[in-house]
């Protein structure tokens, strides 16, 4: 019990202290992530940490097909906003 309390205080911090563009993705991804950690064989934190660096690499690639059919349509991208 000790153990999982001191890894979700450890996450929570990492969490706060992500600014929120870089958090995008990544709080999903952890959560679905250690939940699957801990059901595979208690590894709930290093399932955590590889669905928010998934997450995190989803969401960048999400955001970057949209600044692409922005341009195709000639609109300013996304990130230029």
């Amino acid at each position: 019990m000790k153990r999982m309390l001191v890894g979700a205080t450890m996450v929570l911090a990492a969490l706060t202290a992500a600014s929120g563009a870089e958090a995008k993705g990544c709080i999903k991804g952890a959560i679905v992530g250690g939940i699957a950690g801990h059901y595979a064989g208690h590894h709930g934190l290093l399932g955590a940490a590889a669905g928010c660096a998934i997450g995190r690499h989803r969401a960048n690639s999400q955001a970057r097909q949209m600044d692409q059919e922005a341009v195709q349509q000639g609109a300013r991208p996304v990130s230029a906003r």
